[in-house]
């Protein structure tokens, strides 16, 4: 499966962030699995995120709520695009497609995949 977001231009965000250097731009969303959707997300006492989408965990931390699938509760799976982006925390505005992180999250993916391995939800 992929995720995209038609509406949303993610190279634009790319001239703002300070480590655009590091930032490869062939890597696209909408060839992916979703995995940035299915990492934590701490949500901010200033997020606007819909108090039901919500989870708190035993240390107390609110987060994004998972499906038993470990996708966010946010993905709509039929449209495969965030059903709260103008609502998204600021960790998700923040998230930078083809940055590092996302290179590194999507590469501990494949490897799990290709090797059987569970993933492992942080939550």
């Amino acid at each position: 499966m992929s995720i995209h977001d038609d509406r949303v231009d993610h190279s634009e965000h790319i001239d703002h962030d300070p480590y655009a250097e590091s930032v490869d731009p062939s890597v696209s969303c909408s060839a992916c699995d979703a995995v940035c959707c299915r990492l934590t997300v701490l949500v901010m006492p200033e997020d606007n995120v819909p108090r039901h989408l919500v989870d708190r965990t035993p240390e107390g931390l609110e987060v994004m709520a998972r499906g038993e699938d470990g996708w966010c509760i946010a993905v709509d799976e039929q449209r495969m695009c965030c059903s709260i982006y103008e609502q998204r925390p600021a960790i998700c505005r923040k998230f930078a497609m083809g940055s590092p992180y996302c290179r590194d999250e999507r590469e501990t993916y494949r490897h799990s995949m290709a090797n059987g391995i569970p993933l492992k939800l942080y939550v």
